[in-house]
């Protein structure tokens, strides 16, 4: 009996895409007049050559060129292109953090009148110990110092640019956290002569618990829609602390009215989320009043209620709008 085997072949997915593209760079363009006295020149120089310094998206950058190829990277045979950050730029921060930046580079080629564009698209991370990002192959030197091919014209001229697409810093974000365990999770409120009161609504003083500020509001003869013949009770947010727009407080609790006899107290739980539209929840209809007088008003005609909390949230945020990023373009053109 015969079997058949197959082999699942993997393949590397190139992050580096080129292309051709009209418009000139938009961070920084470097002209170079003569090509050959740019090489001489760099021998002195690691063989490269950086640019002035130039700002954009906040920060100090450069761009290295090396038109012989990288040799601290033993790259040799092609245009490397480099951009680097000023370590002043990393100290703006306390402490210095990472600075994300997505890079292009160009090569102007004058028989297309276009420039040819290669990036590997991951964003990079610049920090004190990596400063430095680029690309080792832009281009081979056969193709780049062959005139045919238009990137060297009038007598060695050519041009080199760069895109430095800096990735702004979080500013809105939000953090979600539920309090679950309280010193004191109960609240007990008294409230005398039950019987005689006149007022629709009683409150009690305002309470701490999860971070805000809370007020019972009970309705002694029932509230709109209890038809005078319910026990009507809320908790709400105090007014120093009624949530702001968007806003969201989740809060899980149980509501009783106790019986004084210390048993069969009726309770109800509640479950929901506060917010600027709702910053009250509770029930018309929470007990009849008929049963108050039964069991629930002790002989001195007081009745007691309590809430209980179980979960409480809170939202640390922030939005904060960042700030545009520059759109400065410098041009630097050495003299022959």
């Amino acid at each position: 009996m015969g079997s058949n085997s197959s082999t699942a072949a993997s393949t590397e997915v190139s992050t580096i895409v080129k292309h051709w593209r009209e418009h000139p760079p938009s961070s920084y363009s470097l002209k170079i007049h003569n090509l050959s006295e740019l090489e001489k020149s760099t021998a002195l120089s690691d063989n490269k050559y950086q640019s002035r310094l130039f700002t954009y998206g906040g920060y100090n950058w450069r761009l290295i060129i090396y038109p012989k190829g990288n040799g601290e990277d033993n790259v040799r045979g092609f245009i490397s292109m480099y951009v680097e950050i000023d370590s002043e730029s990393l100290m703006l921060f306390t402490p210095p953090t990472e600075i994300f930046a997505e890079l292009r580079f160009f090569v102007y080629n004058k028989k297309e009148n276009k420039y040819f564009t290669i990036q590997d698209v991951g964003v990079k991370p610049f920090s004190e110990l990596k400063t430095r990002w680029g690309l080792q192959q832009v281009l081979p030197r056969v193709t780049f110092n062959n005139p045919d091919n238009g990137y060297i014209f009038e007598g060695g001229q050519c041009e080199f640019g760069v895109d430095v697409i800096v990735a702004p810093s979080l500013t809105n974000w939000e953090v979600l956290s539920f309090t679950k365990k309280y010193f004191d999770p109960k609240f007990s409120w008294t409230i005398k002569d039950f019987s005689e009161l006149k007022e629709d609504v009683q409150k009690s003083n305002s309470f701490p618990r999860g971070g805000k500020e809370w007020v019972l509001a009970l309705y002694p003869k029932g509230a709109l829609g209890a038809d005078g013949k319910w026990l009507s009770i809320f908790l709400c947010l105090a007014d120093s602390d009624k949530p702001e727009a968007d806003e969201k407080i989740f809060v899980q609790a149980r509501f009783r009215v106790l019986n004084p006899l210390g048993s069969y107290h009726f309770e109800y739980p509640l479950e929901t989320w506060y917010t600027e539209q709702t910053p009250a929840w509770g029930w018309a209809q929470f007990l009849p009043l008929a049963e108050l007088p039964k069991v629930y008003l002790d002989k001195e005609d007081a009745l007691k209620v309590e809430i209980e909390f179980k979960v409480v949230s809170a939202t640390k945020y922030s939005f904060t709008e960042a700030d545009p990023p520059e759109k400065d373009w410098v041009q630097l053109t050495p003299e022959n």
